[in-house]
């Protein structure tokens, strides 16, 4: 979150920014209900808009699923 946002926004992020597609929990909320922490940053990076192809961290791809 913080190479996305920031050090200090990522914090306000996560501990108030109401997620709809976890309930309205925040994200500290869903970090302590045990939620996985791909799934939160996945509904914030909604709720904020960003990219698709920023979702795997900043300067990285996804994984390839088939590579062995």
């Amino acid at each position: 979150m913080a190479d996305e946002f920031g050090a200090a926004y990522a914090a306000v992020l996560l501990r108030d920014l109401a997620l709809i597609e976890l309930g309205d929990m925040t994200g500290q909320k869903a970090l302590e209900a045990g939620i996985d922490p791909k799934e939160i940053w996945q509904a914030i990076c909604k709720a904020q808009n960003v990219p698709n192809d920023r979702w795997h961290g900043l300067n990285k791809k996804p994984k390839d699923r088939h590579a062995d």
